[in-house]
């Protein structure tokens, strides 16, 4: 039986957790030293050590970042210590059992893990030692700056990753069995990780939900710095930005996203949501994550990655512009995204019955998640690695949102009435929309165990794809058309236009 006030001993300090629904529980507990003063836009330090028990029931603060629409300001902190990670165990003393690393999304520019969403217990509670971590956002964690290392955001996973190799075992994980799994930007950071060097041999396999197509040379990224330093009135040098308060820069982030139109030298960038992606710096990653995998990099992680159908729906029903949207803006679209060779003339004759709403859906779909995902899977099916392939296809029990992005999330943690997925699923879901998220939760789980999530691999010819509705099967990947207009295209860095 798991004592009510467990404690565990790290490298680094004692820490006292909790016992919640029969999961030993640890929360806060720091895998860095914060990142301000001297260490600001700095690589992650390990943290200092401490004497005697350090209490580990709260979340650590998040990292800063301004309102997500619709929600309340986040916290005030004073105290930088950004870079923590919780853990939830249903027995620490086990030592092997499968450990399961969540990375949270938001743009790059939201989010921590400490969202009700995020709670691991039900991952806990079916035998995996469960971690989340916050990870430095926006321009703390991904601008572009002279003088400090390029993703610092990614370089704050490495070091939790290293946390977990060093100390899970006193947590009862197997660190020789470490999944890392994530949606959305969560998903791009993990996209990454498989390209990264510092991260290599770290986890042993991967999950990633939705896993969008942006990353950015330096220039592009160095370009959003100078507009937001011009923005917060500081200069847009490292001494610069280091000067100014957090609260200062997020505010300027937040009046460039704003405002991304505005800058035609971001290319097709512009038309999204977030000024922020991973860098290819050449150095922390040395290349996009499709032609790393399709090169053979991280051969030997196992890779389970999918997308939801409808993923775009969520983005143009939230702004309320469904059945809204003009032909003009959907051929402004096509000749930003639609590939070669046939450029928009493609989607028109591939969706022959589509109106402007439904094309303008479909291509933003495919070039910021659909098409990117099924990229990854098959550079690291080519490459030789064990790669498995999902499609979302139920749809949302309450609104418009359809199949749409993040609707995911709600399903795999089990936590419907919360974060998004009280706005997706309403308070008492369907209960074969609670099944079907039991049934995804438990083959996550099954491929973090085992590397077997259930059906069969995805290959260059078969296509075997996991499809999640209501009733799930399993069939050639669905969405055929987008994958023939996408078949020439090599997802890669977004530069300055």
């Amino acid at each position: 039986m798991t004592p009510a006030e467990p404690e565990v001993c790290t490298t680094v300090g004692r820490v006292r957790g909790c016992v919640e629904q029969g999961n030993a529980v640890f929360r806060g507990i720091p895998f860095a030293k914060p990142p301000v003063g001297a260490l600001r836009f700095m690589a992650p330090v390990p943290p200092d050590s401490w004497e005697g028990v350090r209490e580990a029931t709260a979340f650590g603060p998040q990292a800063p970042q301004a309102a997500f629409p619709g929600t309340p300001p986040p916290p005030a902190d004073e105290t930088g210590e950004w870079l923590t990670l919780n853990v939830w165990t249903p027995d620490p003393g086990a030592r092997t059992l499968p450990v399961m690393v969540w990375i949270h999304g938001g743009a790059y520019l939201f989010g921590s893990a400490a969202q009700p969403g995020y709670d691991g217990t039900r991952f806990a509670s079916s035998g995996t030692v469960f971690v989340s971590c916050n990870y430095r956002l926006g321009t703390e964690g991904f601008a572009e700056i002279d003088g400090a290392p390029a993703n610092r955001g990614l370089l704050d996973l490495v070091a939790a990753l290293r946390w977990v190799r060093e100390n899970i075992e006193r947590f009862g994980g197997d660190p020789g069995n470490v999944t890392v799994f994530g949606e959305s930007a969560g998903a791009g950071a993990i996209s990454a990780l498989l390209a990264m060097p510092a991260a290599e041999g770290l986890f042993r396999r991967a999950i990633a939900q939705s896993v969008p197509g942006t990353v950015f040379t330096p220039e592009l990224s160095a370009g959003v710095t100078s507009a937001i330093a011009a923005a917060a009135g500081v200069p847009a040098s490292y001494e610069g930005l280091r000067g100014a308060d957090p609260k200062r820069l997020v505010d300027a982030q937040t009046n460039v996203t704003a405002r991304m139109r505005e800058f035609p030298e971001w290319g097709a960038v512009k038309l999204t949501d977030t000024p922020f992606s991973p860098v290819v710096d050449g150095e922390v990653l040395p290349r996009a994550p499709w032609r790393a995998l399709l090169s053979g990099a991280s051969r030997d992680v196992d890779l389970l990655t999918g997308h939801n159908r409808d993923e775009y729906r969520l983005f143009i029903a939230s702004q309320g512009r469904l059945g809204q949207i003009t032909d003009e803006e959907t051929a402004t679209l096509l000749g930003y995204f639609a590939p070669a060779p046939d450029g928009p003339a493609g989607y028109y004759d591939a969706y022959p019955g589509a109106d402007a709403n439904e094309l303008y859906e479909v291509a933003f779909s495919d070039w910021l998640f659909r098409m990117p995902t099924l990229h990854l899977a098959q550079a690291h099916a080519a490459s030789g690695g064990a790669t498995f392939l999902y499609e979302l296809r139920a749809e949302a029990p309450v609104g418009p949102f359809g199949a749409c992005h993040a609707l995911d999330v709600p399903l795999i943690f089990g936590s419907p009435a919360v974060g998004i997925g009280a706005m997706l699923t309403g308070e008492q879901p369907p209960a074969d929309f609670l099944a079907l998220g039991d049934t995804m939760r438990r083959e996550w789980i099954s491929f973090a165990s085992c590397g077997d999530p259930g059906w069969p691999g995805y290959g260059s010819e078969n296509r075997t794809t996991r499809v999640y509705d209501l009733q799930p099967d399993i069939l050639s990947y669905p969405e055929e058309a987008s994958m023939r207009l996408w078949e020439r295209h090599m997802f890669d860095t977004y530069d300055l236009s």
